[in-house]
């Protein structure tokens, strides 16, 4: 997965993180967890306010909160 991978992203997420509630999650925390997950292959300094915030409303457009 790449950064702009963002619906796959939110989807690990989900799945890595069930009882998080994604729309109150620090930047830094998903920044974190993003570059964690298996599969993420991308330059870790690649990310931007935009891309977190795309992956955030992704996040808690898949989860259950």
């Amino acid at each position: 997965m790449k950064w702009t991978d963002v619906q796959d992203i939110a989807m690990a997420l989900t799945e890595a993180h069930p009882d998080i509630d994604p729309q109150y999650v620090r930047f830094t925390d998903l920044h974190r967890w993003v570059i964690e997950l298996p599969g993420f292959d991308d330059a870790h300094d690649r990310s931007n306010e935009k891309i977190l915030e795309a992956i955030q409303a992704a996040w808690i457009e898949d989860s259950d909160y």
